[in-house]
């Protein structure tokens, strides 16, 4: 069994999809990230350079004895992409490194403290 539209209820089909294309467009051209799915979500609208570097973002920590510790997620509770995310924040106040070292004692309390944390970019 098919239901035809009524003129009145395809002339609102045809307004709401003109509408919603607008919406769109609009989103493409002036959007950002926040205006998702009507706005382009950068993480897949933009590619890096396929011939240029990859940056390979990692927290290490240093010992009292000078060991050196890579400080992951599992270890630390801490994302390297959130460390990616604040890399800007870090480098204006290194004071912050302090809490990554924080969540390591917390997440291992049975390992060596540390005595620095550094961000290591290759």
């Amino acid at each position: 069994m098919t239901t035809q539209l009524t003129d009145r209820g395809r002339r609102a089909w045809v307004l709401l999809t003109v509408v919603g294309v607008l919406v769109l467009l609009a989103g493409t051209v002036w959007g950002q990230d926040d205006d998702f799915p009507f706005g382009p979500f950068r993480m897949y609208s933009t590619a890096p350079d396929p011939d240029g570097a990859a940056k390979d973002t990692r927290a290490e920590g240093v010992t009292a004895d000078g060991r050196t510790v890579l400080l992951t997620e599992r270890s630390s509770g801490i994302r390297r992409a959130e460390i990616e995310g604040q890399q800007q924040a870090y480098e204006a106040d290194p004071a912050r490194l302090s809490r990554i070292a924080d969540a390591y004692a917390e997440h291992t309390p049975d390992a060596a403290p540390l005595r620095s944390v550094r961000i290591v970019v290759r």
